[in-house]
């Protein structure tokens, strides 16, 4: 990262395109939506083979950014911190922090941006940051990302009015997802590394008609057992066996809607074989009976 805060950015990038967004129109649409106030783009742009663009933000922006870099290089400081950014992999700077980004000198990246505000803003990136011990990410699914960045980009220059911002708004929603939880897309691949919380659920939802215990969930993954119940809490929020029991009571939620099962064989069929704890444990996650919940949504 250069330390010459004198060397002027370029300006112009030839197939460049942004769109600021007017504060005042935002201000006027946020402050009685309640769709949009949660998370918003403020700016929003490209950058193609950016040589000599730099920036640096001494005190931050006002607004958090995302740059996603699909070719070339570049390099970002957030605060103390480095980053090299390269193809398929992005960024994200929360706001008011001190920042330096720049392209790479012989192979400048080229990006997608955008500046972003909401209610639930910092708590994403904050969230982020914690979960992954770092503001970079790499992602897959590039297509996608690029076909949905042109779709807001494109709808933002019909104009802002409400059904624009709206929609525009709640398609950023979907296209953060796919920055979150990048290692979610194309989980089904059996090239893809899972993680092993994502292996342990796969393997109950195979075995959901099965008594398994931690001990044999655990051992699918090469894990002793209390170091995968507080890996797999603080990745999901349950225990390991809270959560499988879920897994057991969403399948028999499908039976009871979908089959003429009586409940004692929908306890069987999910492995319970007492029908009476599986009406307990029935109720108190969903709130109702088993009977009552087959009858409520038979109408």
């Amino acid at each position: 990262m250069k330390q010459d805060t004198t060397i002027k950015k370029q300006e112009g990038f030839q197939g460049q395109k942004a769109i600021i967004l007017p504060r005042s129109v935002l201000a006027a649409v946020i402050k009685d939506n309640d769709i949009i106030s949660p998370l918003y783009i403020t700016d929003i742009g490209y950058y193609p083979k950016a040589k000599h663009h730099f920036r640096e933000r001494k005190h931050g922006a006002d607004q958090h950014i995302l740059i996603y870099c699909i070719k070339g290089r570049g390099s970002v400081r957030i605060r103390d911190a480095e980053y090299s950014i390269e193809a398929g992999e992005f960024i994200m700077i929360p706001e008011k922090t001190p920042h330096v980004y720049e392209a790479d000198d012989t192979d400048p990246w080229t990006i997608h941006w955008i500046h972003f505000k909401g209610s639930v803003s910092k708590s994403i990136i904050s969230n982020y940051e914690k979960q992954t011990g770092t503001y970079k990410g790499a992602i897959r699914a590039s297509e996608k990302i690029v076909s949905l960045f042109d779709e807001m980009y494109h709808q933002l220059e019909r104009g802002y009015s409400i059904d624009n911002l709206a929609y525009t708004n709640m398609c950023f929603w979907h296209f953060m997802t796919l920055f979150l939880f990048n290692h979610k897309i194309h989980a089904s691949s059996p090239l893809t590394i899972k993680d092993p919380s994502d292996q342990a659920i796969d393997y109950m939802s195979k075995h959901i008609g099965e008594v398994l215990t931690l001990e044999e969930v655990a051992k699918q993954v090469n894990f002793s057992s209390s170091h995968f119940s507080a890996l797999f809490k603080k990745k999901t929020g349950h225990a390991p066996m809270e959560y499988f029991n879920h897994l057991k009571i969403q399948k028999a939620c499908q039976y009871l809607l979908f089959t003429s099962l009586r409940i004692r064989e929908v306890a069987q069929a999910i492995g319970f074989e007492d029908p009476y704890y599986f009406s307990r444990l029935f109720s108190k996650v969903m709130g109702v009976s088993p009977a009552l919940y087959r009858e409520k949504r038979s109408h």
